[in-house]
């Protein structure tokens, strides 16, 4: 293998696949080709082909083009660049932006079909402000890297390259302005620059220690760490509040069941859940990271039935399913569980032990289409159905897609 490297091939690609590449096929064989669009013929350039079942390659020139292509927002990204130097971050910056929501249609639909036996007709919500300025200026904290130069960039696709840039579209304006694109870093690593909704942007320059920020969720204040998660689309707090409010089926949700937010960061899923629910509401918010956790018990403070422990979320389930009391389960089998997983989902174990405690409604947040379809399989093993879906655009000129599920036990 590996004397195909280099080779271009012409071929036509005629679906988009997990993870925002093409799909087309060469003499039968599998061929992913990035910086293409489903229905186009492009020349692409092999870049892997340890595979004898599929093959990687790069568009570089378009010989017949979508309807759906548009002028790449990124130059530093675009098809007239060499493969290798292209910067990494903005891999549907060339679709225009309702067919790039349509494409991620497509892989959450397929995903839930193939791998749970569910058909939806599930649509990928913008949100407010991006289809008027085309999907950019949307990202409140980015993270740039810095060559042996010195020169700050993003890596290229699938590589350890770091690709100097003078631009990042896709930031904020006030994220651009922050960055420092004409200075030196050598040796540093990583720099992040970050601008929260209630303070000046600031930069995080390598492994500095973190210093506490506030951001503003409508009127509601959060703190929590600068190099902490948080949302990175200035409007995704307040849409993954609004959406989770809404995924709860009230009719059968318990102020006082000892409801869950699992990976619950800062709290602000489980702040959605109180503010809807009101004063009385219990609900304990797990997170692994000790710092998210004490920010979150601040965040929480108003509710007096509200709390944030430290712990994985796997073994924390796992505890409890050991020592509930029949009391306990029962308080649990009328909770509503909120989860909010990383990109690989909640997984078997979780989705296992959680089945046992037999809540009586899940809200699974999601931003992983095969994770949450292999996760909705999972559950309906233990009886539950999905009943809502809703799906949004919070990384426009990616390939990234956000879902919201409700699952319900039959």
């Amino acid at each position: 293998m590996g004397e195909n490297i280099g080779r271009e091939i012409e071929l036509t690609v005629d679906k988009i696949a997990h993870g925002g590449i093409a799909v087309g096929r060469l003499d039968g064989r599998v061929v992913f080709v990035s910086d293409a669009i489903p229905g186009e013929t492009v020349r692409a350039r092999v870049s892997d082909d340890r595979k004898k079942s599929f093959w990687r390659a790069d568009a570089v020139e378009v010989v017949q083009p979508s309807e759906h292509r548009r002028e790449h927002v990124w130059s530093a990204a675009a098809i007239d660049r060499d493969p290798r130097g292209r910067a990494g971050g903005a891999e549907f910056g060339h679709i225009a932006l309702a067919h790039q929501r349509e494409l991620k249609r497509q892989v959450l639909a397929e995903s839930l079909q193939r791998m749970a036996g569910i058909v939806t007709d599930v649509t990928v919500d913008a949100l407010p402000g991006d289809p008027a300025v085309n999907g950019v200026g949307w990202r409140t904290r980015i993270r740039l890297h810095i060559d042996d130069q010195g020169r700050l960039g993003p890596m290229a696709p699938r590589s350890h390259s770091v690709i100097p840039v003078q631009d990042v579209p896709l930031a904020t304006t006030a994220v651009q302005a922050a960055t420092p694109f004409a200075e030196r870093f050598a040796g540093l690593g990583t720099l992040d620059v970050i601008a929260p909704t209630t303070s000046e942007p600031r930069l995080v320059i390598g492994e500095q220690k973190p210093t506490v920020i506030r951001e503003l969720v409508g009127e509601r204040t959060f703190q929590l760490d600068d190099t902490g998660f948080w949302q990175v689309h200035r409007a995704a707090p307040v849409a993954l509040t609004r959406a989770v409010q809404e995924a709860i089926d009230a009719s059968i949700f318990d102020v006082r069941a000892d409801n869950l937010d699992l990976y619950g960061g800062v709290g602000l899923l489980a702040a959605a859940v109180a503010d809807r629910f009101g004063a009385a509401t219990r609900i304990t918010s797990v997170e692994s990271d000790e710092r998210a956790t004490d920010h979150a018990s601040e965040n929480l403070a108003e509710w007096l039935g509200a709390s944030a422990v430290t712990g994985r979320v796997e073994r924390w389930l796992r505890d409890l399913d050991a020592s509930a009391s029949a009391t306990d389960r029962n308080r649990l089998r009328s909770a509503t569980v909120v989860l909010d997983p990383p990109r690989s989902g909640a997984g078997s174990e979780v989705m296992t032990v959680l089945g046992r405690l037999a809540p009586a409604q899940l809200i699974y947040v999601a931003c992983d289409p095969m994770a949450l379809a292999r996760d909705v399989a999972l559950a309906a093993e233990a009886g539950y159905t999905l009943t809502r879906l809703r799906a949004f655009d919070l990384f426009p000129h990616t390939h990234h897609v956000e879902a919201v599920a409700t699952l319900t036990r039959a």
